[in-house]
């Protein structure tokens, strides 16, 4: 008897929305893409017959890969495979484990991110900077701040700059520190490169930081990475953040900034964003603003973005000579 051809991923999946039935498979259609769904169809469509015991397979795979993801949800990866080793045996559990690692793309250091920060700072503080850079790229955001923030100064800049300019880290190495960070469990990895880090991850840490650990980090990296520092500080605060703004500030903002800086900005802003800049405007003055945006016709959407970053520019300038706060993590902001 000749032997079936192994189907892949696709195969399997129109293969179980057709066991599924068309109620449930619309309900599965409404998470997909577009595209997804075409390929999808185009799948289903191809499919002449479904065996018995192939159709079986399958839908045991996905209950098992179900339970998997439930599991690792519950407790991470060490605990779902934990379990399944009991239900379903060593080596069944390693295929279930690494088929759900490969199709759901599990984050490498879960475990990691359900320590207590203050943890991993005592097991990574006297690591290699490449390597902090590393797994702060992958914890949250909040516990990478503390961290981060705890770091002695004379590192916090350089692991800055390389959250920054990570690009893509191999699984060998990624699964080797694993292994240094959280020995007593096992780590499955995607054979993958993952990407990591990046401009906007070092971002998202430094908004959470005190802002002395910021000014320290932004001010070295003035030094070694002027270009690097100047794209960080644009991305650090971006217009729609001015809801953050006090009152005061609000007001202090619109005293800086160019009338017609102002109007091209609310011209396409969020109402939120709309709202909040007139109610701290005179009543005359917000509904002179009102009209001459009204009449101001369609907007290049180039005008509107440099607008708002000279907008940026001023508040970040109003906030280091100090005559406006605005709102990050730590205690210094704390208004008395």
């Amino acid at each position: 008897m000749a032997k079936r051809q192994a189907l892949t991923g696709r195969q399997k999946a129109a293969i179980l929305l057709i066991s599924l039935g068309p109620d449930v498979s619309a309900q599965v259609y409404k998470h997909l893409t577009e595209e997804e769904i075409e390929r999808l169809t185009l799948e289903i469509s191809s499919v002449k017959k479904v065996e018995v015991d192939q159709k079986e397979e399958i839908l045991e795979q996905f209950h098992q890969i179900a339970l998997a993801q439930d599991y690792i949800t519950q407790g991470g990866i060490g605990y779902a495979k934990t379990v399944l080793e009991k239900a379903v045996g060593g080596e069944e559990a390693q295929k279930i484990i690494n088929r759900l690692t490969s199709s759901l793309q599990v984050k490498p250091f879960d475990f990691a991110r359900k320590a207590d920060p203050g943890q991993i700072l005592n097991f990574i503080q006297n690591e290699h900077p490449q390597t902090i850079a590393l797994i702060l790229s992958y914890l949250d955001k909040e516990q990478a701040a503390q961290i981060l923030s705890e770091l002695s100064q004379e590192v916090q800049a350089d692991i800055a700059k390389r959250i920054a300019i990570m690009d893509s880290t191999s699984p060998e190495i990624i699964y080797e520190v694993e292994q240094i960070l959280e020995r007593k469990l096992s780590a499955t990895v995607t054979q993958d490169y993952t990407q990591t880090g990046g401009i906007q991850a070092v971002v998202e840490v430094l908004n959470g930081v005190d802002r002395s650990t910021e000014r320290t980090i932004l001010d070295a990296l003035e030094i070694q990475d002027p270009e690097l520092a100047e794209e960080i500080k644009k991305r650090m605060f971006v217009f729609e953040d001015i809801v953050t703004l006090d009152n005061r500030a609000i007001q202090r903002v619109i005293r800086e900034v160019e009338n017609d800086d102002l109007r091209l900005s609310l011209k396409v802003s969020s109402e939120e964003v709309q709202e909040i800049i007139f109610s701290n405007m005179s009543s005359r003055m917000a509904e002179t603003f009102k009209e001459e945006m009204e009449y101001m016709g369609p907007v290049r959407l180039r005008d509107v973005e440099e607008a708002q970053t000279r907008i940026v520019a001023a508040i970040r300038r109003l906030e280091e000579v100090g005559e406006i706060v605005i709102a990050r993590g730590g205690g210094d902001d704390i208004i008395v």
